[in-house]
């Protein structure tokens, strides 16, 4: 798994319980996975579709920093599925794990529209070209 991002819990983030709220961790998740869609698919007009179960493993406190790896499961039509891990960037614990989230790729009309897309491709092979 790739981890691509780095947040670091702040007291905005905390629950009453005064550990990171869950609804705090999907948002960045959700942010992410555009991001990544976004990129992978050339197209800034990317929506979730579908997250799967997610899975709570461990919370997060103030003052923690943790890192976000996201991998492609699968590449659709008009698609791409990806699935999720956020641990603590310190101690490598899991804190959630999501098995897989659709993006869907749309065109001007905002229907979802072919991407042609198989596999991943990074930036840096993009420029030579």
């Amino acid at each position: 798994m790739r981890f691509h991002t780095r947040k670091w819990v702040k007291p905005e983030d905390l629950n009453p319980n005064e550990t990171l709220f869950g609804g705090k961790l999907l948002a960045w998740i959700d942010e992410e996975v555009a991001l990544y869609a976004i990129i992978q698919l050339e197209n800034t007009k990317v929506v979730t579709k579908h997250m799967s179960e997610i899975n709570f493993m461990s919370s997060a406190k103030q003052g923690d920093i943790i890192e976000l790896g996201i991998d492609v499961v699968k590449f659709g039509k008009t698609s791409l599925t990806l699935k999720c891990e956020v641990r603590n960037k310190m101690t490598h614990e899991t804190i959630l794990t999501v098995d897989t989230i659709t993006m869907v790729n749309l065109g001007p009309d905002n229907k979802p529209k072919a991407h042609n897309k198989t596999q991943i491709e990074y930036v840096k092979d993009r420029l030579k070209n």
